[in-house]
């Protein structure tokens, strides 16, 4: 039996994937497959939570001795979600509505650790303001840019950068999708040496 259990991202995102990457740990990926849509009166809060949970259980069964990571983020400002554009007229439309305006990203991490069944579940709230954008900005960023899978239309870690005034939060790494900071404390209380 190996000292640690093996580690599992429940993510298809290639953006969690990279971040994860960075902690030097080995890890495989497995696709949840979980429906994510908000419960009717759920707040954005409970239903990243709620998602982060969930995918990580929905692994489980296939991972019955490992400790399993789910995430999930909801962006939302003035009470509206603003979910993953797929298609350039709603990225418009998005950063049309954003620009000028400070948005909340609330990123949810869970650790679950299949073989215990012990749950460690957190939230991670960024704040990001958009710059009073002009159309013309908007047009030429998404030319350059592919956001159209990415809440709120903007890429923080590429070009969306630029139409941004400022981040606000504990961890950057929150706002791309999968908090580290948190993520190496839930790692360490599960007795995994993180670095």
């Amino acid at each position: 039996m190996s000292s640690s259990p093996p580690l599992v991202l429940a993510s298809t995102s290639p953006y969690r994937r990279e971040l994860l990457q960075r902690l030097g740990i080995r890890f495989e990926t497995a696709s949840p497959g979980v429906d994510e849509s908000a419960l009717p009166g759920e707040t954005p809060v409970a239903t990243s939570e709620r998602l982060a949970l969930a995918k990580a259980r929905a692994v489980a069964h296939d991972f019955p001795d490992a400790l399993i990571i789910g995430s999930d983020q909801v962006a939302y400002a003035d009470g509206r979600v603003f979910g993953k554009p797929g298609v350039r007229d709603r990225a418009v439309e998005q950063l049309r509505t954003l620009r000028g305006r400070s948005v909340l990203f609330h990123t949810a991490l869970c650790l679950l650790n299949s073989r215990t069944d012990h749950v460690q579940l957190e939230g991670v709230p960024i704040e990001v303001r958009f710059r009073d954008l002009s159309d013309d900005e908007i047009e030429r960023y998404l030319d350059r840019e592919s956001a159209l899978n990415c809440a709120g239309s903007a890429r923080c870690e590429g070009l969306g950068i630029s139409l941004l005034e400022y981040i606000r939060g504990d961890d950057p790494n929150a706002l791309i999708g999968l908090p580290l900071i948190a993520l190496c404390r839930m790692l360490r209380c599960e007795g995994l040496a993180v670095p």
